[in-house]
């Protein structure tokens, strides 16, 4: 009989996963710290995700092996931590890899002290040391004899690493934003780029949506061109590249290569909002059907794959099936034949790059291996209608091949900010592509979240899973969601949405803010106490939620009329300024919101009968186009007392003329004067910009 450890109670599947390895894991708490005190242990902690292939890899060699696991168990307490469920530990100890190594990524290693201070780091380890890379076996050994004759060096060490960790972000407030930074960040951009496969690297390459959501509202400023070529180039190469899975649709997490041709298989949730809302963007900007189609298939996706029978999305799939990275995505031609007529494999092998031999290298021995990665060479092969149809109906035939084969490993729990991104996704693909489909997928995840991820004193809790909700929310979680939420408010002019928003706002600001200096903390102070309290401001592959909050809190404001949290917007990008001054390109996100804060910016209020056709058509012109930089407000005249009014301090004032759909359009707090004319709003809107 297998025995369990201590992590057999936890709900994270990742945890899970390691429920049966023969080390003694103990999920993170005082359980194990009052463990490793007693019997005067260090703590050997290790943090990874359910679907990270080198996780597996580690655990496959190391964690499951008995040798490993006797060594462990007699030299450290064991702590096993999932990095997406408590992102707060996380953060804390990949800063302290970064620092001591230069570098990070997962598994992250770290040795710490009983009172959690780190004296060592590291990622992946092999079970034995090789090509002088220090093994698992002789790294334990080494650090128990250290731990014997020299533990004070060891203890003196985790002092220093610990001061040098809570002095590292000292923010020094700067001056207000202005176009020049707006400027430095589009150079920054250009001159990274890879014009001949897109993005901005070498290799490995992550698609970094708000690079390209940066750029397209650099684009509408200026009307520079290179800015609209960079993202073009990119989107366009992402659908191409093996990165897009063009069997069943959603994008993996990056590429190893230059030319997006050999992913990391694992779907993330965020990278599938993410990257959704940047070809939405460009539909909007270009109306080149490509883009929306890209879209429109990662949605496709989500809805068939992440959506738990109660409404809330999953949030990832694994790189690995069967012990193999990317097994369950690729194709042999002899597969091919199984499944499809003779012409039809020819069709797929010339348009998808299929070879006899196979594309895809064994990355051991760079050996080929009879598998294909499919990917285009032109984009023109798939947007031609009677070629499409045909790509179409033998893309379905392989997909349910497909499915019939071991799949990945889902990580099921559902996690309040990645909700909120996808959620904001769906509404910006429902307005802008006038399919309420999303629209409804999107209501079900609000209404999950709330219902079940919102305690009734209104503080966000951060997972669920299996009927659990737990782990008190983080910045990210309120930032987000808030964000879903008011796409949510401006599509479907449903004040409740508006008033959570303000709610998870206040207690935002409540729990989160910094009275001193200002920005916010990612965790509030009733979240546990770790060795430091972090403000985090790099916009990675997730935006971070300083970021996302500047400009939830610029919406707000220009919703509401509260001058106070445009306030509180404008401490927020002085408290980083020297940081975004320095390096702009690390905080595209941030950027997006500045583009906003310096505006022009938009108030738009369409006053009218919510339900006539000249107010429709109003709401659908307006959503149609590339607006950036806009907030949406309906008063329905409909009602005796509309209800908006009791939100905004400003509305009341603007009433139907003529009993006809009206619509007042604001530039920087400037208003022109209303108007029933389609054409007329768009000119305004359109303006003021420099071109």
């Amino acid at each position: 009989m297998i025995k369990s450890n201590k992590l057999i109670n936890e709900k994270s599947p990742y945890l899970l996963q390691h429920v049966n390895n023969p080390v003694d894991w103990y999920p993170w708490g005082e359980e194990a710290f009052q463990k490793a005190k007693k019997e005067k242990k260090p703590i050997f902690l290790s943090i990874g995700y359910s679907t990270c292939h080198w996780c597996h890899v580690m655990a496959h060699e190391s964690f499951e092996s008995q040798d490993v696991a006797d060594l462990m168990n007699e030299t450290f307490i064991s702590i096993k931590v999932d990095r997406e469920e408590r992102p707060d530990i996380d953060k804390i100890y990949m800063t302290v890899c970064q620092m001591m190594t230069g570098s990070g990524g997962w598994p992250l290693t770290i040795l710490l002290t009983p009172d959690k201070k780190p004296f060592f780091a590291g990622t992946y380890f092999p079970k034995e040391s090789k090509f002088g890379r220090i093994g698992l076996i002789d790294l334990i050994k080494r650090v128990k004899s250290l731990w014997i004759n020299n533990k004070d060096e060891l203890l003196e060490s985790a002092e220093k690493i610990t001061f040098s960790l809570q002095n590292l972000s000292q923010e020094s407030p700067g001056d207000k934003f202005n176009e020049k930074i707006l400027k430095k960040t589009y150079n920054q951009l250009s001159s990274q780029f890879d014009s001949k496969k897109g993005g901005f690297s070498d290799r490995p390459k992550f698609p970094t949506p708000h690079n390209l959501m940066f750029l397209l509202r650099y684009w509408k400023r200026t009307g520079e061109q290179h800015a609209l070529e960079m993202v073009e180039k990119t989107l366009q190469e992402i659908r191409k590249g093996g990165i897009y899975d063009h069997i069943g649709f959603g994008i993996h997490r990056y590429s190893t290569d230059r030319n997006w041709f050999v992913p990391h298989f694992e779907k993330m949730l965020y990278d599938q909002a993410l990257i959704a809302i940047a070809y939405i963007e460009a539909f909007q900007a270009t109306r080149k059907k490509i883009y929306k189609k890209t879209a429109e298939e990662i949605f496709e996706y989500i809805i068939r794959d992440m959506v738990s029978p109660k409404g809330g999305f999953y949030s990832a799939e694994d790189a690995d099936s069967e012990g193999e990275e990317g097994k369950f995505y690729v194709w042999s031609r002899a597969e091919l034949e199984k499944v499809l007529e003779q012409k039809e494999v020819e069709l797929i092998m010339n348009i998808y790059n299929i070879t006899e031999s196979g594309n895809y290298l064994e990355e051991a021995t760079g050996r080929k291996t009879g598998k294909n990665i499919l990917y285009l060479n032109q984009i023109q092969d798939i947007e031609q209608e009677e070629q499409h149809l045909k790509l179409d109906n033998i893309r379905q035939e392989l997909f349910k091949y497909r499915e019939k084969r071991i799949h990945p490993h889902k990580d099921d729990k559902i996690l309040t900010d990645w909700n909120g991104l996808m959620i904001a996704a769906l509404v910006k693909g429902a307005k802008a592509f006038s399919e309420p489909k999303y629209l409804k997928i999107a209501q079900n995840a609000t209404h999950f979240i709330i219902n079940n991820l919102k305690k009734e004193d209104g503080i966000l809790l951060h997972r669920y899973r299996e009927g659990n909700a737990e782990i008190e929310g983080f910045l990210t979680d309120y930032a987000f969601f808030i964000w879903g939420l008011l796409e949510m408010f401006e599509a479907t002019f449903n004040n409740k949405y508006l008033e959570i928003a303000l709610e998870l706002n206040e207690l935002l600001l409540k729990h989160f803010w910094d009275d001193h200096i200002g920005g916010f903390y990612f965790t509030s102070e009733s979240n546990e106490e770790l060795l430091t309290r972090q403000k985090e401001i790099y916009d990675g592959a997730i935006p971070s939620g300083n970021s996302v909050s500047m400009l939830n809190l610029l919406r707000l404001s220009y919703i509401t009329g509260d001058h106070i949290l445009e306030e509180k917007a404008d401490i927020l990008s002085r408290v980083f300024s020297e940081k975004l001054e320095a390096s702009p390109l690390a905080y595209t996100q941030f950027m997006v919101a500045a583009d906003f804060a310096v505006g022009p910016t938009y108030s738009l209020v369409i006053a009218g009968n919510s339900n006539s056709k000249d107010t429709l058509n109003m709401l659908e012109a307006v959503e149609n186009e590339y607006l950036p930089n806009k907030v949406l407000l309906l008063r329905k005249m409909e009602q005796e007392n509309p209800d908006i009014d009791k939100f905004s301090n400003f509305v009341q004032f603007f009433d139907d003329k003529d009993n006809k759909a009206t619509a007042y359009v604001c530039i920087d707090k400037t208003c022109k004067p209303p108007s029933h004319e389609i054409d007329k709003i768009l000119e305004y809107l359109d303006s003021n910009w420099e071109k």
